[in-house]
This record gives C-alpha cells, structure tokens and sequence, in this order.
C-alpha cells in the first residue's frame, strides 16, 4: 500500500478512532456530562474487591485503609495535571508523553508500559468472570477464559460508540446490583461492621508504618487505569462559559477523581473479606479474595442460593463486560500507536485488538490471578516511575522552570525524536524503586519501593530537564502556520486545513507547513498523520538551529485568540 494510501485508510475514524493523533471538535459530538458517565463507566471493575480483601487479610482492616488512603491521595494528584491536559487539549497520555520528556519516539516506552498493563488487567478482569461462571453454571475455568475474551470483540472493534452506549446504559443496573445487598448488610447486620473495623490480619492488627505502605504499593499498580480514563475523557467538547460547571465536574469526577471510588471499593473489598471470613469460618481465606465468591456470600444472606447465584453471575459479566472492553479498546490504541509510529504502516487498529487480546488470554491460562498481590506490586514500581515523571515534568519544567513549551506539542517534526528527560527518570526511577522492591537495599526498604520511584522521578525529572537546558523539548519554534492554534475560549481551534498527502482536511492542531511547496511554489500543508507514516521524511521542516538560554515558548505556534487556561 502507498504511503498516501495508508494514511487515507487511517483517516477514517469509523473503526480508527484516534488512535495516534488529536481528536477533533468533529468527532466530539458529546456533551461534558456525557463523556464523564461514559468514562465512569468502567469504574465498575471488580478487581478492586479482589485487591482490598489480600491487603486487608494480611496487613487487618486499619492498616489496609490508610494504605489505600495513602496511594488514593497521591494517584489523585499526580492524575490532575495529566487529565487536565487530555480534557483540554484532547489528546491521550502518549501525546502528552511526547511533549513532556520523551520526544516523539520515546513516548513509545511508556505506551509499551501501558499497553502491558491493559493486557494484564484484561487477564485480572478475565478471570474473575471465569470464576463467576464457573461457580454459577460450573464451567471449567479455561472455557470461561476464552468466553470473556471473545464476548468484547464485537463491541471494542467499533470503538468509542459502542463504548458510549455500553457504558451508558449498564451503569444503573450495575449500581443497584452492586450498592443494594451492601447496604443491607451494613444497616441490618451491625455485627459485620464491628468484626470488620477490628479485623486484625496476618500482621496481628497493629497500625505500622510499612504495613500501610506495603498496602499502598498494591493499589499504586492500578494507577495506569488514568490512562484509560484519558481514552474516553479526549472526547470532552470545548470548554465555554456556558458548560464550565459540568466540564470540570466531569473532569475532576471521571479524571484525577477515579480513584476515590475506586479507593472506596478497595475498603468495600476489605469489608467483604471479612465478612466472608465470619460467614465462611477458618480456612475460608482463599475464597475470600475472590470477588465472585464474595458477591456469593453477601447475597446468600438475602435471598435463596439459586437466586443469589443468578444475581452474582449477572452483576459479574455486567461489570467485567464494561472494564475489559475499555481495557481491549484502550490496549489496541496503545499497541496501534507504537507499531504505527516505528514501523510508518498503518495495519488498522482492529488487528491490534486481538495481538491485545491474544496475550491477555495467555495471562490467564497462566494463572495470573493467583500471583496478583505480587504482580501488581511488582508492576507498580515502573508505572509510578512513568506517570510521575509525566505529571513532574507538567508542573514543574513547564509552570515552574519554564524550560517545557506548556502546549502539548505531539506532532513529529516539531519534536526531537528522543527527549532525555523522561526516559532518564523513568529507567533511575523504575531501577532504584525495582532494586528495593527485590530485596536489594535491605528488606527494610522493601516495602517502600514505589515511595522511592515517586521521590526519584519528581526530582531527577526537572534535574534533567536543568541539565539539558531543555534543549531537546522542540525541534522548531513555529509550524510554519500563521494560524492561531486556540480559540477564544484557549480551545484547540476546529479551523480546517488540508492535507495535500491525503486529500483530506484536518484541524489546525493536527496541521503543519509542509516541507514540499505546490506546483507554483505556493505553501503547503500536511497533517501530523500523513507525517506519521511518512518514512522519508520528505514533508518534515528542517530543524531550526538551538540557541542557549531560549525558553520554549508558553502559547501555542502560530500565536493565538485565547488563553491556555
């Protein structure tokens, strides 16, 4: 296929639907409101059960509960400013990555980083509804398996649309099936409140400093789910006066604020532990990690076992349904996105959905699900180590130090293809906080290994960043366009350009100055995704030389109508 062909193919945003580029106004029909029900939706994972019962059962209730505080509290700050640059500027993480200390290649790292972590939550999310069909119909584990991999394709090859819907019109059910028996234990059983608040744990009950932040290091690893709430949240529609309200309250809710009911159903999860291991009695600590056999027990207290039964199995699919066809969706825009860039071919995202699918069912033939207090532990040590260099290098080298440009630049050719910035951090960070996570600084600072990768990359990422005088932030000062790339509102502008490679016509973000004049030697433009694929770089401008002591500048190319605010 041509290169102009591929890239034509790739403009269709049907099945494509952004997945290594901006989304534009055109496509984000969507009110505010609806994009944060959309992207709350899969807050509905039972992961979090399963997580908070084997903090809780091995560090007891109070130990458990400020682990989970302490890691909500962090997750939601670092989740402000890179969810605030994905609903403002409507890009996802790897955009934002490139132009906030990795380049345009180096970004690549960290889409690896997340791509891994779609597939092993697909395999964690997978296997709790493998075991929800095999407590309530008896199927083997394998079958259930492969049945909830195969029952998100039809809707994640569809994409954002499908999605909508999904997340949409599940969300209430899901709501009254998970809240309803909850709360009825709670106000009619006051005896599981009491046996849950003084639940002491393996570790015997006693508040301690490294039991809580022990517990934190398992929530950490679920960090990356920011990532998919940046998936759904690029959809937000500009902000005006007119809709501020709700387009904050979406952003703060469904962005940074995923983690507060996700930190709320980790405690649920603790709860649930132990009230299966007061239902349940001695022996019952295995079961009592398993969501489905929590669900199980709390609704046996309700109703007969063969209603309970029916009711877990629908609440089970329902929300492992709604998780891991945003997991899918989320993994086949990373893994489109690194293959794309590296390779300049465009296959579609669809083959990427089941390479992502492929390798998550693989996990779960594995067993993963039985090593997930160490997986995620493990695992969490390289995302912190990936978002906090992110959202240091927002904050801090672009509002503080001023040496990254605060636009979002993501298009090549404006970029360096590799930032040292970012990767510094994230490798110093992931290998120290690794090391300690192993054993090797002493086993007493094992359990703040994901502490030290935060510490690391806050401050070795503007350290670099001082180091390299940011030098290698932009390739050019100005896209060759005398457009203003923000609206009034400092919204991306809708004006229209088009491309001369793909004959179609693109936004002004997505647009620059093409190297390659018109027949009569007239200027010329070309979209960041014709650029992508462009494997001769014969559209690319030229670099513009470096010059010591420039700063990057705050406003967009191409001057502008409106703030950045």
């Amino acid at each position: 296929m041509a290169r102009a062909d591929s890239a034509r193919a790739a403009a269709e945003d049907s099945l494509e639907d952004y997945a290594f580029r901006y989304v534009p106004r055109s496509f984000r029909r969507w009110s505010a409101g609806a994009v944060g029900v959309m992207a709350l939706g899969p807050i509905a994972f039972l992961a979090d059960l399963s997580i908070g019962a084997s903090i809780g059962l091995e560090h007891g209730t109070v130990n458990a509960v400020l682990g989970i505080a302490l890691a909500s509290v962090i997750i939601f700050a670092v989740g402000v400013p890179i969810a605030y640059y994905a609903v403002r500027y409507n890009i996802d993480l790897d955009l934002i990555a490139r132009g906030s200390g990795f380049g345009y290649y180096g970004s690549a790292i960290t889409t690896v980083i997340f791509g891994g972590f779609t597939c092993i939550f697909f395999a964690l999310e997978g296997a709790i509804m493998a075991q929800g069909l095999h407590l309530a119909l008896g199927l083997p584990l394998a079958a259930g398996y492969v049945i909830s991999t195969l029952v998100v394709i039809p809707i994640v090859i569809y994409g954002m649309r499908a999605l909508e819907r999904l997340q949409f019109w599940t969300t209430p059910l899901w709501l009254v099936l998970a809240l309803s028996p909850l709360l009825w234990i709670v106000v009619s059983d006051p005896a599981s409140v009491r046996a849950f608040l003084t639940f002491p744990g393996a570790s015997g009950g006693a508040v301690d400093v490294g039991a809580v932040v022990a517990g934190a290091a398992v929530c950490f690893a679920l960090t990356p789910q920011l990532a998919e709430q940046v998936d759904y949240l690029r959809a937000m529609p500009p902000r005006t006066r007119a809709n501020a309200r709700t387009w904050w309250t979406s952003f703060l809710l469904a962005g940074p604020g995923w983690v507060v009911f996700s930190g709320v159903k980790q405690v649920i999860g603790v709860f649930l532990a132990v009230y299966v291991m007061t239902r349940l009695g001695p022996g019952a600590e295995a079961r009592a990690t398993e969501p489905a056999h929590q669900l199980l027990v709390m609704y046996t207290s309700l109703v007969p076992e063969w209603v309970a039964l029916a009711l877990v199995l629908v609440l089970i699919i329902l929300a492992q349904v709604k998780i891991n066809v945003t997991n899918a969706y989320s993994g086949s825009l990373a893994w489109s996105n690194v293959y794309t860039r590296i390779t300049r071919h465009y296959p579609g995202r669809t083959v990427f959905v089941f390479f992502n699918l492929a390798i998550a069912l693989a996990l779960m033939l594995l067993d993963v699900f039985s090593l997930i207090a160490f997986v995620l532990a493990l695992y969490a040590n390289i995302v912190m180590a990936w978002l906090v260099t992110i959202a240091a290098d927002i904050v801090v080298n672009k509002y503080v130090l001023r040496l990254s440009p605060r636009f979002p630049e993501f298009r090549r050719g404006m970029l360096h293809a590799w930032n040292p910035v970012g990767p510094v951090s994230v490798v110093l960070a992931s290998a120290l906080s690794l090391s300690a996570f192993a054993g090797l600084f002493g086993p007493e600072l094992r359990p703040y290994s994901v502490l030290i990768a935060i510490g690391v990359a806050v401050l070795v990422t503007p350290l670099t960043a001082i180091a390299t005088r940011g030098r290698f932030y932009l390739r050019r000062g100005s896209d060759g366009i005398d457009l203003p790339m923000l609206d009034a509102d400092g919204n991306p502008s809708g004006e229209r350009l088009r491309c001369h490679v793909t004959g179609y016509t693109f936004e002004r973000p997505d647009m620059l100055a093409s190297a390659q004049p018109g027949r009569l030697g007239e200027l010329q433009y070309v979209s960041s995704l014709a650029l992508t694929l462009d494997r001769a770089g014969q559209h690319v401008l030229p670099p513009e030389p470096w010059r010591a002591g420039r700063r990057p500048r705050d406003g967009p190319y191409g001057g502008s109508r409106g703030g950045e605010g």
